[in-house]
């Protein structure tokens, strides 16, 4: 019997805090307004966790529902990758959700690769399947950036929300994953950062060791912007190449929900119609390393998203990294 290597993408799930911030209260705190914050970005409102709402519970809600869906209990699970950039234990939270699953036989970790995790998560989970290691693997993606957000800031408190999103990979004997692309360009990182900023203190004599903080999330947009319009479309379009299809045997666009100019104009590039971009910015703003389960998530579930669909999903941001994945929905055999 041939052991099986392909990697199919069997179920999904999603959580996200039950309070809203909408444009509106926005406006109260800093010169903005609705109409402004819509225009520019697409986003209406965005959910926000309270202080007794960690990621790993956000994670772990996610997770529980996608192994729901693929028809698994969590004892099934061989394998939990966590992408997140706003853990919250700086050692990691992987372990956390882990346990709150009751996922016991389940090896975790945690991935940071800010907006694009869940892309990177998703290319490294199948790698452990197709390689025979692992057969079950729950893929999260949760970030908790409002933590890290300057609500004085008016550039970047519009933009960011909270959640999570979670897929279970199963080994399969047709692989499903089609093709991927990934980059990473550091020299662009100062356009986005949530930086360390060392704070030296004396700790004997003339040794000094450093005991800072992290800084808010700091944005260059207009660049953010650039790159990803022009960026996103050349990396969906080599992942596109190497799984021997075009853009028109495409049933969705799932980008992460960053903005929905950028969306419109990567479907624009590809010659894809709008209304096969998955979008749901508006409810939950940019919600990071989440933003793409999430929506596919709630695609599924809306009956958008059917097995069989041929999906190709884009994940950027921080980094700067870039990366695409062209992927059939459900089981195949």
């Amino acid at each position: 019997m041939i052991q099986p290597t392909g990697v199919a993408l069997i179920g999904s799930g999603s959580a996200s805090p039950d309070a809203v911030l909408t444009n509106d209260h926005l406006a109260e705190m800093v010169e903005t307004e609705d109409e402004w914050i819509q225009t520019r970005t697409g986003i209406a409102q965005r959910r926000l966790a309270g202080p007794e709402l960690g990621v790993r519970h956000l994670a772990a809600q996610a997770g529980e529902r996608a192994i729901a869906a693929a028809n698994l209990t969590p004892p099934d699970i061989d394998l939990i990758i966590l992408a997140t950039s706003s853990p919250d234990d700086l050692f990691g939270s992987a372990a956390q959700v882990q346990a709150e699953l009751g996922a016991n036989r389940a090896a975790a970790f945690d991935i940071t690769a800010a907006c694009s995790g869940f892309l990177v998560g998703l290319i490294t989970a199948s790698q452990f399947i197709r390689t025979g290691v692992y057969q079950n693997i729950l893929l999260v993606g949760a970030d908790v950036l409002s933590r890290w957000t300057d609500w004085s800031d008016r550039r970047t408190c519009i933009l960011f929300g909270d959640g999570a999103g979670a897929v279970v990979l199963q080994a399969s004997a047709t692989d499903n994953l089609l093709g991927f692309d990934l980059h990473s360009d550091g020299r662009m990182n100062d356009c986005l950062t949530l930086a360390y900023a060392p704070e030296a203190k004396v700790l004997h004599g003339d040794l000094q060791i450093s005991q800072g903080r992290y800084q808010p999330i700091q944005m260059n947009g207009r660049e953010v912007y650039r790159f990803a319009v022009k960026r996103v479309p050349e990396v969906i379009s080599k992942a596109l190449f190497r799984a021997d299809l075009t853009a028109a045997d495409l049933d969705w666009l799932l980008l992460h929900q960053a903005n929905q100019r950028i969306i419109e104009a990567v479907a624009e590039r590809l010659k894809i119609l709008p209304e096969r971009a998955l979008s749901n910015l508006a409810q939950y703003g940019n919600t990071s390393a989440a933003s793409i389960p999430l929506a596919l998530d709630e695609a599924v579930r809306a009956g958008q998203v059917k097995p069989g669909h041929l999906i190709a999903a884009s994940g950027f941001g921080a980094g700067l990294t870039w990366g695409a994945a062209v992927f059939r929905w459900g089981r195949s055999d």
